[in-house]
């Protein structure tokens, strides 16, 4: 109920105004208390995660709020709206920007917009831009209605999240219960996801499905899902790379490997294909501005600019002084080869058995090497590793999903400033210490042997079955799946 008056700011009215708080401040203060209060419930309830089916009802009762409330945390949501109207009016999204609203006759729309992407293109993809095109044509000019039908479209994509990362969980032997909890359930995604009205989560939806299509035996379906999901946003394009890769494997032979990704391929193509063609933008979503859009931002959470800022800084102490914007631009530049090289390593090393937990860190690795590293990117990779052992009793991936959550004011600005940087990088370099100390030389093998890491076979629920491998599963899975060679025959 506080949402109104701490965003009141003259331009999106909202259909409730309550009579408390008297001002905007304290507004702010009661959406906070707000947070503590649902990240200390949700985290009481970590440890024993409630079942499934109430830890849905929980969610439902924390969401319904959020969901009628004004867009929380990000303004992104009234953009969508403008590059919808664009569409909707038969322009071209990837051509023009919502600065175009103005001679459309749509200025009410161009004026929600943050000043900040009003002269930006849409870095997003062909399918999610027909679907807001749709929401404008049934709600016309009225802001409120856009937005609460977007949100629909949020909350249909958490719904395949809470149907599907509990059947992943099964199929690697984990707690289904504990998989829910932090995929459906925690801050980041109530708050960041559905308060902020990111399309995040439907991709994020359509990416599970096709990862737990692939895992009960449809390879090829989830390559299909996974490059559908990229026509919302395009990392979800890794998971049909990963998926492909890890099935081809399972193969007999290398004539058959390749008849497999072959078939991936076009199936993929297919599908990017027919979505492009009858939205009718052209090829101009895959052009650099869906880039080089998020580069615009410099946010102190961003591994890439909190070095390059740092290194300016610390060089200023000794009297050499150096453009910190040149260096955030090296760094962003070093972090990108570095994310893709660990990245290509990661797509080396998947098998059937170990495509959640690798693809997972891959889209975790994506959303931190990128030019900005907004909380809710890391849903990517969250909804993922979720499902896997040894994440769901890790107090520290817990503890990240409740302060990820507050690393953005109600307003959409980044809480930490750009002056924070070092100390940001100095946290990272911590969390990097602790993680090579557990994971690093081995560590990761032991703690697999020990208590079942996510994505091998004793996380899974035990080793394979002698006959596994004649059935197209790895050895070392507890999974059973129909070979790649026999779905593609059938």
């Amino acid at each position: 109920m506080a949402a109104p008056r701490a965003l009141a700011d003259g331009v999106v009215g909202w259909w409730y105004h309550p009579s408390f708080p008297g001002s905007r401040i304290a507004g702010v203060h009661l959406v906070w208390v707000g947070m503590v209060a649902m990240s200390i419930a949700w985290l009481a309830l970590w440890r024993e995660p409630p079942g499934r089916r109430a830890a849905i009802a929980i969610a439902a009762v924390w969401l319904l709020p959020l969901a009628l409330a004004p867009p929380l945390f990000s303004r992104d949501v009234y953009s969508y709206l403008a590059q919808g109207t664009i569409l909707h009016l038969r322009h071209n999204p990837y051509r023009q920007a919502p600065v175009v609203l103005t001679s459309l006759h749509r200025g009410h729309v161009l004026d929600a917009v943050s000043p900040f992407w009003r002269h930006t293109t849409a870095p997003y993809g062909p399918l999610f831009l027909e679907l807001v095109s749709l929401v404008v044509g049934i709600t016309g000019q009225h802001l409120i209605a856009g937005v609460l039908l977007l949100r629909a479209l949020d909350l249909i994509g958490l719904a395949l999240v809470a149907i599907y990362v509990p059947r992943i969980a099964r199929s690697l032997g984990t707690d289904r219960d504990a998989a829910v909890w932090l995929a459906v359930a925690c801050p980041l995604v109530t708050l960041s996801l559905i308060a902020a009205g990111h399309n995040d989560a439907l991709m994020v939806g359509l990416l599970v499905a096709g990862v737990s299509m692939a895992l009960r035996g449809n390879p090829l379906a989830g390559v299909a899902i996974c490059a559908l999901a990229a026509t919302i946003k395009v990392p979800a394009l890794v998971g049909a790379v990963f998926i492909a890769l890890a099935w081809a494997r399972a193969e007999g032979d290398r004539a058959a490997q390749i008849r497999f990704l072959a078939t991936c391929a076009a199936i993929a193509i297919v599908v990017l294909g027919v979505v492009t063609v009858a939205s009718g933008v052209g090829l101009g979503w895959l052009s650099t501005s869906l880039f080089s859009t998020p580069a615009k931002v410099r946010l102190a959470i961003t591994p890439a600019t909190g070095v390059g800022y740092t290194i300016a800084k610390l060089l200023g102490l000794v009297s050499i002084h150096v453009s910190s914007h040149g260096l955030e631009s090296a760094c962003g530049v070093v972090a990108t080869v570095l994310s893709a090289a660990v990245g290509l390593w990661l797509l080396y090393r998947v098998r059937v058995s170990r495509l959640v937990a690798l693809l997972g860190a891959c889209l975790l690795i994506a959303a931190a090497g990128g030019p900005a590293a907004w909380p809710w990117y890391f849903s990517w990779g969250l909804v993922l590793i979720a499902a896997c052992a040894g994440p769901q009793r890790s107090l520290a991936v817990a503890l990240a999903l409740v302060v990820s959550a507050f690393l953005v004011k109600p307003s959409g600005t980044l809480a930490l400033p750009l002056g924070s940087a070092p100390a940001v990088v100095a946290v990272y370099v911590l969390i990097a210490a602790w993680a090579w100390h557990r994971y690093g030389r081995g560590g990761y093998n032991r703690s697999g042997r020990d208590r079942g890491a996510p994505g091998t076979a004793t996380g899974a629920g035990g080793a394979a079955p002698p006959g596994d491998r004649a059935r197209g599963a790895d050895a070392d899975s507890g999974l059973a799946h129909p070979t790649p060679a026999s779905l593609v025959r059938t």
